[in-house]
């Protein structure tokens, strides 16, 4: 009394062709919104453009989530823990 190997095993979650968790799916377009707008410093102080790139657990979120590209990606990081240490932004939603 053989049993198959798919019943032997627990599921980790699911197949790719069927959505399963591990399907990969784009969250935002790849156009980085910074370079459309032609914005080339992105200031600490813009505590509204920076709450959109910032989870509500405070984490910055990756340029996969956001579409932004690596160079203003980096300047929205370095923006991000400017506004950190003057108190404009959370370190951690608490």
């Amino acid at each position: 009394m053989a049993t198959s190997e798919s019943q032997s095993r627990p599921s980790r979650g699911g197949d790719r062709e069927r959505g399963g968790p591990r399907a990969f799916r784009r969250v935002r377009p790849k156009a980085c919104q910074f370079c459309v707008d032609k914005i080339e410093a992105i200031n600490y102080k813009d505590v509204d453009k920076l709450r959109m790139l910032v989870t509500e657990r405070g984490k910055i979120k990756p340029r996969g989530q956001t579409g932004t590209c690596a160079a203003h990606q980096r300047k929205v990081a370095l923006a991000i823990k400017r506004a950190r240490n003057m108190a404009m932004l959370p370190f951690v939603a608490g």
